[in-house]
């Protein structure tokens, strides 16, 4: 069943999967402002950004038969960022975009180690995570909006059968 990433509701805290959901949909802009000043931390590669292909499936109506649509290029890293008090203690950071831009999966990585400690993760989601919600609001409602620009109402009017045709008559 369909989960909303982008909605934890006001009962939950924000999980691992949500944030990564949303990082994986950031645009490269706002990861570069948010993440200005922790992009200089020192960070290991434990999977430098490679792209690749990877097949996604539809399912007919939304819910029926799954099929395969098609592939999509995707680029992924993981790091290991070390934790400025404490060189032993280090987070690992994964992504997955879409698209071949490897500075915005290295960001997205990034943002992942740093959302895992609970220290910086109010601050992260209030800088960084709640620009993006907004961003993706905006972007769904423009959206929407180009559809229902496009949209046509079909209706048909019934003609009554009965006494004044004359097309009967003749």
């Amino acid at each position: 069943m369909f989960q909303a990433f982008d909605n934890p509701g006001p009962d939950r805290p924000l999980g691992r999967a949500q944030w990564m959901a949303l990082l994986a949909r950031a645009p490269l802009g706002l990861l570069e402002s948010a993440l200005q000043e922790h992009a200089t931390r020192p960070a290991r590669w434990l999977r430098a950004p490679e792209t690749g292909l990877m097949m996604v499936q539809g399912r007919a109506g939304g819910s029926g038969e799954r099929f395969n649509l098609g592939e999509v290029t995707v680029t992924r890293c993981a790091l290991r960022v070390a934790d400025a008090s404490d060189a032993a203690e280090a987070t690992v950071g994964v992504a997955y975009v879409l698209g071949r831009s490897h500075r915005q999966v290295q960001l997205a990585a990034l943002a992942d180690a740093l959302l895992q400690d609970p220290a910086q993760q109010p601050v992260l989601d209030a800088q960084l995570l709640e620009p993006i919600r907004a961003h993706l609001r905006t972007t769904q409602a423009e959206r929407q909006a180009r559809a229902a620009s496009t949209k046509v109402d079909f209706f048909t009017v019934a003609r009554e059968s009965g006494t004044d045709n004359d097309e009967d008559t003749e």
